[in-house]
């Protein structure tokens, strides 16, 4: 049974109110006041009774009440040390939930989590402040912790970009980098209007279900991704001419052009034409040095 729910605007009002609260801009809060999404969301990340959450911005514990109610154990890393107080009401029904004020990408999650969770796969639900959603993803499907998936509340754009594939505008790097350690799924859009205050982009839900391992085999993960990195940084160049001049790369354009050939693709394509299981090829072609073998 749900002891206590804030997601609503009257009640989220009133919490920010007592405390005397001010939103701050460079930490990017937008507080959910809709059941609806916040259900949602819960609903996407399967919550189960015996799960150990780690939950990213907490904010006031709005989605963090609904946590405590389906997971085994929640744990809250709110880097905004004015909400610690705030949480430290709005979930001191809980037993099963603890509060850090720390920033997540100083956190030893690894140690953490084989701490309270005995090395055991956890779930990472959040809404993530938008100015720093990329760098949070990446640390945490990169990471060595056991991690089972990432329920997340981003920009629209962001969420539509981790999910499309190659010959499309939004299609980039991290297209491939989620795409390459997770299978993600856009749940739902969530309209300005569900947030306090209300941010100026359109929002969605994402679920990223992490794989037990890669659905492509790549010889050099680093090498894959700086040739992905380097098609990018000048997406509007060919492939071969983006890649001779990449950062990291050693090979020279001849090499990389008679590995393109070798994929049996033209000289003219772009990085952007290219799918992750391409970019594995090209890298381990170019590591073989064996351009004739398509």
């Amino acid at each position: 049974m749900i002891k206590m729910v804030l997601g609503n605007p009257k009640k989220t009002m009133n919490i920010i109110q007592k405390h005397n609260f001010s939103f701050q801009k460079r930490y990017g809060q937008n507080f959910l006041i809709d059941s609806n999404i916040l259900e949602k969301i819960i609903g996407a990340a399967e919550i189960k009774k015996d799960d150990f959450v780690i939950e990213i911005g907490p904010g006031i514990g709005t989605l963090t009440q609904y946590l405590c109610n389906y997971a085994k154990e929640v744990l809250a890393i709110e880097i905004d040390r004015e909400l610690i107080p705030i949480l430290e009401e709005t979930l001191s029904q809980y037993s099963n939930c603890t509060i850090w004020n720390k920033d997540i990408l100083k956190v030893d999650l690894q140690r953490e989590v084989e701490e309270k969770n005995k090395g055991s796969q956890v779930k990472v639900v959040a809404n993530l402040p938008y100015y720093i959603t990329t760098p949070i993803i990446m640390e945490l499907l990169e990471s060595n912790i056991p991690l089972e998936s990432i329920t997340i509340m981003v920009q629209k754009e962001v969420a539509e970009r981790m999910q499309v594939g190659p010959g499309s505008k939004e299609y980039g790097a991290l297209s491939l980098a989620v795409q390459y350690y997770a299978k993600p799924q856009i749940i739902t859009y969530v309209s300005p209007f569900c947030f306090m205050p209300r941010p100026k982009v359109g929002s969605a839900v994402i679920h990223l279900k992490k794989y037990s391992k890669p659905p492509i085999k790549v010889e050099d993960e680093k090498l894959m991704f700086q040739l992905i990195k380097a098609s990018f940084n000048q997406r509007r160049k060919t492939l071969a001419n983006g890649l001779k001049n990449g950062q990291g790369i050693k090979y020279s354009k001849e090499e990389i052009e008679k590995a393109i050939l070798a994929l049996g693709l033209p000289l003219t394509i772009r990085g952007e034409n290219l799918a992750l299981e391409q970019f594995a090829q090209l890298t381990n072609l170019l590591i073989q040095g064996q351009y004739n073998c398509f």
